[in-house]
């Protein structure tokens, strides 16, 4: 009786790689149908009241409707693209919107820094103050406009008191006089964004390791120079991402001017979405009105498209370094 060797599997060919077994049916299609029901969800209310509107409003936007109990309508082709293009008030509040927009910004930006490096100095009452500079963010923009035109009521305010004790002249009508007006809505949109950009930068100089200052103080590097060889470089791309998205929420605005102002005196803070917004519900023009949000979706998606690819660029150079 002869004994069998047990058979041992044969090794590989040198040089070939091994192929592992892959498993079929329909495990793939499961999870895809699994990640699908997990995402569903959340998709559903985008679609219904973010992308049906979206498309509805591109959609009116060759029509000549109108808000009426019984709308007839009809398509219209370009002719509200036409009629928008020769809209000289349409523009100039675009360009009001513009200039809210970069100088809202731009100042949210310099005032939040300074207020960031304060808070991020380890002051007395650090935690009182943090939570002071939030109360703007906490509040509804409807709430913060009404407080403000108390503030800056020609009559009864405080503001013009607080200059009447100065000597200065007291009757100064903020909203109300064209030299002042975007000014003054500019103030109020600086006080409530403003904190949110705090926050933000005070999370990116936190992360900053201290040992990064104290070489530099060691080289004999002062206090501006430490700003701009440790401290600027690496806010930079948390101030481009923060800068972007302040920048659309800025050009974005309503409530807040609508307020205030409702655009006036004269037009003088007609943000190109207050002048839409009283096309189509005061004019009564929703075609019309369609066409000039149309235009407003194509300058916010380019600003988002720049925005994105500001962060793709860092995060590219982030991988290489």
């Amino acid at each position: 009786m002869t004994a069998t060797t047990p058979t041992t599997p044969t090794a590989p060919a040198a040089g070939r790689p091994v192929r592992p077994v892959r498993r079929r049916g329909g495990l793939e299609k499961g999870r895809r149908r699994e990640a699908a029901a997990l995402v569903m969800p959340s998709l559903l209310p985008i679609l219904v009241l973010s992308v049906a509107p979206l498309v509805m409003g591109i959609a009116l936007a060759f029509t000549d409707a109108r808000l009426v109990r019984h709308p007839d309508y009809q398509f219209v082709g370009v002719d509200n693209f036409v009629r928008l293009a020769d809209n000289s008030f349409f523009w100039d509040s675009f360009r009001i919107g513009m200039i809210w927009a970069v100088s809202v910004t731009i100042l949210q930006l310099v005032l939040a820094l300074g207020l960031a490096q304060l808070l991020n100095a380890g002051l007395r009452l650090q935690g009182l103050t943090r939570v002071l500079a939030l109360v703007p963010w906490a509040m509804p923009p409807v709430v913060v406009a009404i407080m403000w035109k108390m503030i800056y009521s020609p009559n009864a305010g405080p503001l013009n008191a607080f200059l009447g004790a100065l000597g200065l002249p007291d009757d100064i009508n903020w909203l109300a006089d064209f030299s002042t007006a975007l000014p003054a809505v500019i103030v109020v949109g600086v006080w409530v964004g403003m904190p949110q950009t705090t926050v933000t930068l005070l999370a990116g100089l936190q992360q900053i390791p201290g040992e990064l200052h104290e070489a530099a103080s060691m080289d004999g590097a002062g206090a501006w120079r430490r700003f701009t060889a440790v401290t600027w470089p690496s806010l930079r791309p948390i101030i481009a991402s923060i800068t972007s998205l302040n920048f659309i929420w800025n050009f974005n605005s309503f409530s807040l001017v609508y307020v205030l102002t409702e655009g006036g005196p004269g037009g003088r803070t007609m943000l190109p979405m207050l002048f839409t917004y009283l096309e189509a519900f005061k004019n009564r023009n929703i075609g019309y009105a369609a066409a000039m949000g149309v235009v407003l979706v194509v300058v916010v998606v380019l600003l988002l498209a720049i925005y994105l690819r500001s962060q793709f660029r860092d995060d590219r150079t982030t991988t290489k370094g």
